[in-house]
């Protein structure tokens, strides 16, 4: 250690123990903290205490309030339903215990799908009372005025009742819901105006890969006048307070929902979380949400609740609000992620329309992600035949370029060489940049896609070819064992597309190969490999992924593919290089170009260039 750093050291160690020195509190301050923490101690003690006692009176009002014990009265059900969902109101808690949606096939073939049943969910009220809690999960009630469509639960609770009715119309996903209470003012404060709500439960896996299911899994939630947000989908345990009030709350599955929506809002300061499960469950994740709503303890105004029980189906999801009594727009298409904003934008406003015109010519799924491709590549053609040609330009222009710049080829010319080269490429009007616009352009398209396809429920359970499902993995062998990052399967349209994406990337590769000069050729080496190594990386990821979105993906690259052998076909490179040798002329002659060139970007590399070599030759 030389003797600057151990200077450097006793210096550091002078300004913390000075900085310590001259924070130390005073007697003053150590005494008024010392009292502080006293009082910070009774009040602490204090809460424990009321939490204790708190917890004595639930347990006691879940044994008295009511005239029957729980234990002693068996569970029944009142089933409500239409011809799209089936629902089960449990007289234990007055709320659902099962929820089935009908006409979507479940893993085992059925012609439903049974979205929770039993403790996989759970819904309970909480109202703070003066010298009593009452506690929905403790009471037993009765079910009166039963319909196919509505049934109202009430419970008995000292001088009054609490009440649950439900209504759920006619050809609808939502259930409406109103909690009211009936002659029991007098067990709250005067100014008690909230209940709390906790909402658990069990996410069942629905779909035949867990992985790719659980990716899209998550507990959704809207701030009030705002837009979504939600937990990770893919993190551990995650447990988090939301500060904003909640326009509603939803447990996610990939292709369905549960959410729950209230006539106001959740108030401020929601607590939320998710639990990732294993596999060999058979669920997907945990959901708890604890909120808080208004309660008019007098009875005059109930609080109303709305729950959408149904598909993930954005067109569906956007009609939603045309049936809500709630009053307002719930947006529950937020719902569906369909990525950031330009790729969002392209989703919503053309992949979408696009997909709802095919679908109603009762296309198929495959055929319809097929046409979408070819709709894309014909809109995205002129600028990719554009890019296409400043490439050739480039290439055709090789051998003059490197005979121009043949005497700038030692290790301290790199700059004035680049010089040259954009000199030259602007005197016969190339940009050496055109030929980066193929992957700008098909990047947000891809992106898209990637958000489109795999939250598309209409490719749910739909075959094609050798796929018998488009919504998720098709194994051209399953061994039943998980491998680290392959899985326990081979999908074949995985396989498929990584291929056509090393093919893809040899054809580009060779392209720009064909255009480089000098030092570009050899920087090309690595690039080379990575692009090789890039479809590699693709199989890791995407062999879990549905088939659908591997399908689009090989058939994009595929026509690719065509479009770049089409046109190298088509491109004769003697009327090309004539046309730039006439463009050289014609720019060598105009005076107003040579201004131009002088002041512009070459002009300012070449700058650099001449700065560059002044200081090395100072050196």
């Amino acid at each position: 250690m030389d003797k600057n750093t151990v200077i450097g050291f006793i210096l550091i160690a002078a300004v913390l123990i000075g900085f310590g020195y001259l924070n130390k509190p005073s007697a003053e301050q150590l005494a008024e903290q010392a009292r502080q923490d006293s009082i910070a101690t009774v009040k602490k003690d204090s809460l424990e205490k009321a939490s204790l006692e708190s917890d004595v009176v639930c347990d006691t009002i879940a044994e008295t309030v009511g005239d029957s014990a729980m234990e002693s009265v068996p569970e029944t059900f009142t089933t409500l339903q239409n011809k799209l969902i089936s629902l089960d109101i449990s007289n234990k808690g007055g709320v659902m215990k099962k929820a089935v949606v009908k006409n979507y096939e479940d893993l085992e073939g059925n012609n439903n799908v049974t979205l929770f049943e039993g403790a996989d969910q759970g819904m309970n009220f909480l109202l703070a009372g003066k010298t009593e809690n009452i506690i929905t999960k403790d009471l037993t009630f009765d079910a009166i005025n039963a319909t196919d469509t509505t049934v109202t639960m009430k419970a008995a609770i000292g001088p009054g009742s609490l009440i649950i009715s439900y209504l759920l119309p006619h050809d609808s996903y939502l259930l409406q819901m109103t909690v009211k209470a009936e002659g029991l003012a007098g067990m709250f404060a005067p100014d008690y105006n909230q209940m709390g709500v906790n909402w658990q439960e069990k996410a069942k896996q629905q779909e035949k890969s867990f992985t790719f299911e659980n990716r899209y899994a998550s507990l959704t939630y809207k701030e009030a006048n705002e837009g979504t947000d939600y937990l990770s989908e893919t993190s551990e345990k995650i447990d988090v307070n939301i500060e904003e009030a909640l326009d509603w709350v939803a447990f996610k599955n990939q292709y369905f929902s549960t959410v729950l929506i209230p006539k106001k809002i959740f108030a401020a300061n929601s607590s939320m979380t998710s639990i990732p499960q294993e596999k060999s469950t058979g669920y997907l994740k945990q959901f708890e949400a604890k909120m808080k709503t208004d309660f008019d303890p007098t009875g005059n105004e109930p609080t109303k609740f709305e729950i959408y029980i149904g598909p993930n189906n954005f067109r569906l999801l956007q009609k939603v609000s045309d049936k809500t009594t709630l009053g307002k727009d719930l947006e529950l298409q937020k719902l569906i992620y369909l990525g950031w904003p330009l790729v969002r934008w392209i989703n919503r406003f053309f992949t979408l329309y696009v997909f709802d015109i095919l679908r109603q010519m009762n296309i198929p799924m495959g055929i319809i992600l097929i046409l979408i491709t070819l709709l894309l590549k014909a809109i995205t053609y002129p600028l990719v035949k554009k890019s296409y040609m400043s490439s050739a330009k480039m290439r055709v222009l090789k051998p003059r370029l490197e005979e121009e710049t043949k005497d700038l080829n030692g290790p301290d010319q790199k700059m004035e060489k680049q010089q040259k080269m954009m000199q030259l490429y602007s005197q016969y009007g190339v940009s050496p940049m055109g030929g980066c616009l193929p992957a700008l352009i098909q990047m947000p398209i891809w992106i898209a896609m990637f958000n489109f396809v795999p939250n598309a429920i209409e490719l749910r359970r739909q075959s094609f070819l050798w796929i018998d499902d488009l919504s998720t993995y098709d194994p051209i062998v399953e061994w039943g064992t998980n491998i680290w990052l392959i899985g326990d399967h081979l999908s074949l349209t995985c396989i498929l597309f990584c291929a056509a994406n090393v093919l893809y990337s040899i054809m580009t590769m060779r392209q720009q190969k064909d255009q480089m000069v000098g030092q570009q050729a050899e920087q090309m080496k690595m690039m080379r490999w990575m692009m090789y190594l890039m479809p590699v990386m693709f199989f890791f990821m995407f062999n879990d992924y549905s088939a659908g979105l591997n399908f689009y993906y090989f058939i994009s690259l595929f026509f690719s593919a065509a479009i770049m052998w089409i046109l190298r076909k088509t491109t004769n490179d003697e009327k090309l290089y004539d046309q730039l040798m006439q463009k050289y002329k014609e720019r060598k002659a105009d005076p107003k170009f040579r201004q131009k060139q002088a002041t512009g970007f070459a002009a300012r590399l070449q700058a650099m260039a001449e700065e560059q070599k002044r200081r090395q030759q100072k050196n």
